[in-house]
């Protein structure tokens, strides 16, 4: 309708925008020539009187362009009063109580955002043109001074010395004011040709001679002077009566002219407007920017009968949150001047309304509405730096693969102007709000890291990669906020957050949670996959259950910032969540570094070293099971021969379970060896890389031998190139302190030999080979008996490897007689732990001669050959003689595949021939390989073999 049209700002915003600049532009150009003038020493007269008169009439369409701007709010605001909301939106929150105030229906309710934002930015015009007024007052306050003595001295010493010579020359009582007006308010001191007014002679004058010439000062009326003038033309005018009919300036019958009774109207309302201007600082300005009147709502508040309403109902709020809400970049720099409502509000309240509890009710709920302000501003930042470090670690090669790539860049907002804001005035109180903002994001990044630790501690092993992601994520979110804020080190709170503040402390809540989780659920439940080099969870047949509550959900700012960014990174990490592989050992490395990553290594040694001595009364009862000699297999029965007499051999009927734990041992075993191999691995790589960067710095050139050889006898070239510039700087007589520059010499020549250090890095794998070596040491006696011949003894029974060719027949005739279970319990573990075992016993030539599967292909070769020289023909025809056994059989060579596998890679990394031990360092890095016998120095942490 037309009145609405009328009365929303939302309509006259255009028009609004375009007078907030054309003043704002012309307000800066008569300050310049005001600062010209200053500036400039004999100034022309007029031309300065110009530049004055120019700066009181901008500052008086100053006051008429506030004066209207406040008063459409209070007609928008009337409106909106009378109009209330009819139906009020009803979220999933309010569905139980759909009952509403009358307040949040003429408030909360009846504002669209279009008008929140034009509402907001109408307010902030408002408040920066009343600023910027004020800013200015020392500057232009003489310039209005003089303005204003000019207009009173021009009406009061000419245009009433016209008067008195003429109208009310025969009007001694008029005449009597008239010279009551000038007494009071003439300034004689400015003229320069007049005499006084006693002197004035009241024959005729020319016209040059009436003309008075004054020069303008600095010395405005006070306000009783210009309350007597008004009430001396009250006085002249009306004749003592105020109720004439017409108005004071009507249809006069005094007998004033026309001509002059308008003169005597344009000085009165002059006069008034004089009084706005003396004091537009103290009271002219803050009035004409009082938006007080937006928080008061008694008359809801008793027509209610509530105490208060929620802070969502209270407008400066409402438009506080529009701007967090909306995330407008134009609207950011503007986020605090709502709050100015409530000192608007304050000062009406104590001065002019006088009520304390009106005062004390603003104080809370501005105490309320600053709190949520930080905490949601905080979030606002927190989150968009977030989203922008995600979306710069996002793979650029999945975003471009998506058809919607876009919505993984984030749109650029400026918190500059915020992160400057160290003096905000809120009722009468100075808060830095740059620190409050500082501690506020210093406390989020701790929630943030508690948080992701506390998502880990409730999942697996293999949201390890997520963790790391996130925490990069997390980490380049802090060194963008860091160039703005003094947030405190990253290192310090991932240190506090772990609970690894102590300079003497190893661990740490991630080392603590991935040991927790490898010994109640990695080692039990997961099994390897030689082949991909992965391990995966057990489907069927859990050894150890793990039992695990769901994870709190946390704030969506806690992941990845937006939502879109949140679901990429957790479908990537759903990538990994299915298994533990290479990735995931990166992962581990980079979060515990060198500090926590020796704590996991040993503590898994520890637990290897455990469980070959609790296995061994298992061994040891399933070795009294078996035949006191055993021979190898008879050819001629053919394999359901081999099979009958293994069958008779293997006698563990009554042992089962021990049998099942025995598996389940060297499951764990052998998964904890594959777990230090895949580390050696990522170490190596690492270790790798650090060479590759630092080669070039230490002179290291690759020989004719394909080693590794030092191209500088002496010093490296990094000492050389700094040794010549200190060498250069110090001798030059310009060099104030030479022996800075020698200090930094020396600690590149330490550099130096401390980079050469840790070229030679050891291998984890060989360290951990070698600390079961010694552990199986302490039971060689059981598991390994001394032939009495010296000669290999084909029948003994007692040996390990007998044990483990009997776990692993059966293990594959379990995977033939129930394909279900086929290598969903164990996995290929059991041939790593069993294998290692026997090689670091010395039996691997034993069983690869006495095994029972191998003599079982064998013996199923032989018979393949039998039948293939007696049946040459017609191959096709002839029946097949494996048949029932085929899976068994494929099953054994895999195994056998396997096993040669394992023992290549055994000779490899740990040759029998020399003893090969290797160390860690107290500080994470592994000693390079040595050779040399066992001694006390050598293994001085491990089990000794006892001398026999």
């Amino acid at each position: 309708t037309t009145y609405q049209r009328h009365y929303l700002i939302l309509n006259h915003m255009g028009t609004i925008r375009a007078e907030h600049d054309d003043f704002s532009i012309r307000f800066a150009s008569a300050m310049n020539q005001m600062i010209t003038l200053k500036s400039s020493d004999g100034a022309d007269n007029d031309w300065s009187r110009d530049i004055k008169g120019n700066m009181y009439d901008t500052v008086v369409e100053g006051f008429q362009l506030l004066s209207r701007w406040t008063g459409r709010i209070w007609e928008q605001c009337a409106w909106k009063f009378s109009r209330p909301c009819k139906e009020p939106p009803i979220s999933d929150s309010q569905q139980d109580s759909a009952t509403f105030f009358d307040y949040e229906k003429v408030v909360r309710w009846n504002y669209t955002a279009e008008e929140r934002r034009a509402l907001l930015e109408l307010i902030g015009y408002i408040k920066s043109i009343g600023l910027m007024m004020q800013h200015c007052d020392t500057l232009v306050s003489e310039a209005l001074w003089e303005t204003i003595h000019m207009e009173v001295q021009d009406f009061v010493q000419d245009k009433l010395d016209t008067m008195l010579r003429t109208t009310f020359r025969k009007k001694k009582d008029l005449s009597r004011i008239l010279s009551d007006m000038r007494t009071l308010s003439a300034d004689w001191m400015a003229n320069t040709s007049k005499a006084d007014p006693e002197q004035h002679s009241l024959h005729q004058e020319t016209e040059e001679m009436r003309q008075s010439t004054f020069y303008p000062r600095p010395v405005a009326p006070t306000a009783a002077q210009i309350h007597c003038l008004q009430f001396l033309i009250c006085e002249l005018v009306s004749g003592g009566n105020l109720r004439k009919p017409g108005g004071l300036f009507g249809n006069s019958s005094s007998g004033i002219p026309v001509e002059d009774l308008k003169q005597l109207e344009t000085f009165f309302y002059k006069l008034s407007f004089f009084l706005h201007i003396l004091d537009f600082t103290a009271a002219t300005i803050g009035t004409l920017t009082d938006l007080g009147f937006l928080w008061f709502r008694e008359f809801y508040l008793e027509s209610s009968r509530v105490i208060q309403f929620p802070i969502e109902c209270s407008l400066p709020w409402m438009l506080v949150d529009h701007v967090i809400e909306s995330q407008d970049a134009g609207l950011l720099e503007s986020i605090l001047i709502p709050l100015d409502l409530y000192n608007d509000s304050a000062q009406h309240a104590l001065t002019y309304l006088k009520q304390r509890f009106l005062y004390d009710e603003i104080e809370a709920e501005v105490d309320l509405s600053f709190d949520l302000l930080v905490q949601k501003l905080n979030e606002v930042i927190f989150t968009y730096y977030k989203s922008c470090a995600a979306s710069t670690l996002l793979d650029s090669s999945f975003t471009y693969a998506c058809d919607d790539g876009e919505k993984y860049f984030v749109k650029p907002l400026r918190f500059d102007a915020i992160f400057k804001l160290r003096r905000v005035m809120i009722l009468g109180r100075t808060i830095d709000l740059r620190s409050l903002i500082t501690q506020r994001m210093n406390k989020l990044f701790r929630e943030n890291i508690d948080f992701l630790l506390e998502r880990f501690e409730y999942g697996d092993l293999c949201g390890v990669v997520e963790l790391q992601q996130l925490l990069d994520i997390l980490e380049l979110t802090h060194q963008s906020i860091s160039r703005f804020l003094e947030l405190d080190s990253y290192s310090l709170m991932i240190s506090e957050m772990q609970e690894n503040l102590s300079l003497v402390s190893y661990s740490s809540r991630i080392s603590s949670q991935i040991w927790n989780e490898m010994q109640t659920d990695f080692l039990p439940n997961f099994i390897l996959c030689n082949t991909t080099q992965r391990f995966v969870r057990s489907l069927k047949g859990a050894h150890h259950s793990s039992q695990r509550s769901d994870a709190s959900t946390g704030k969506p700012y806690f992941y990845c910032g937006s939502h879109d960014l949140t679901m990429a990174y957790q479908g990537l990490a759903g990538l990994y969540r299915d298994f533990f592989g290479i990735p995931h050992m990166f992962a581990v490395v980079k979060l515990l570094g060198s500090r926590s990553l020796p704590g996991i290594i040993r503590a898994l040694l520890d637990h290897i070293s455990s469980k070959i001595t609790a296995m061994v009364p298992k061994v040891t009862g399933l070795q009294e099971a078996l035949p006191k000699s055993i021979g190898l297999l008879s050819f001629d029965g053919g394999i359901a021969g081999c099979q009958k007499i293994i069958h008779e051999i293997l006698t563990w009927e009554a042992k089962s379970d021990v049998k099942v734990e025995v598996l389940h041992d060297l499951k764990e075993i052998g998964s904890a060896l594959y777990w230090m191999s895949l580390l050696d691995i990522v170490l190596r790589q690492i270790d790798t890389t650090q060479f590759m960067q630092s080669a070039p710095w230490l002179g290291l050139v690759p020989g004719n031998d394909g080693q590794v050889k030092h191209a500088y006898s002496d010093n490296t070239p990094f000492t050389t190139l700094l040794s010549a510039a200190t060498s250069a700087v110090a001798s030059s007589p310009a060099c104030a302190n030479p022996s800075s520059y020698l200090v930094m010499s020396k600690q590149a020549e330490a550099a130096s030999l401390l980079y050469k250090s840790n070229l030679n890095s050891g291998s984890v794998l060989e360290y951990a080979l070698a600390f079961t070596s010694a552990a199986l040491d302490r039971h060689y006696s059981k598991w390994s008996a001394t032939p009495k011949t010296g000669f290999i003894d084909i029948t003994t029974s007692k040996d390990f490897y007998r044990v483990f060719s009997g776990l692993q027949y059966s293990y594959l005739e379990d995977s033939m007689t129930n394909p279900s279970k086929k290598r969903e319990m164990l996995g290929d573990s059991v041939a790593w732990a069993g294998c290692t075992i026997m090689y670091l016993l010395g039996q691997q030539l034993h069983f690869e001669l006495f095994d029972f599967s191998y003599q079982f292909l064998n013996v199923a070769e032989i018979e393949t050959a039998t039948v293939s020289l007696y049946q040459p023909a017609d191959r096709s025809k002839s029946p097949n003689i494996f048949q029932g056994y085929e899976v068994i059989l494929e099953a054994m060579r895999k195994a056998r595949r396997l096993n040669n596998h394992v023992f290549s890679m055994l000779r490899a990394r740990c040759p029998l021939e020399d003893k090969v031990a290797c160390a860690i360092k107290p500080s994470g890095a592994p000693l390079h390989r040595m050779k040399f016998s066992n001694t006390v120095s050598a293994f001085e942490t491990l089990p000794q073999r006892a001398n026999s």
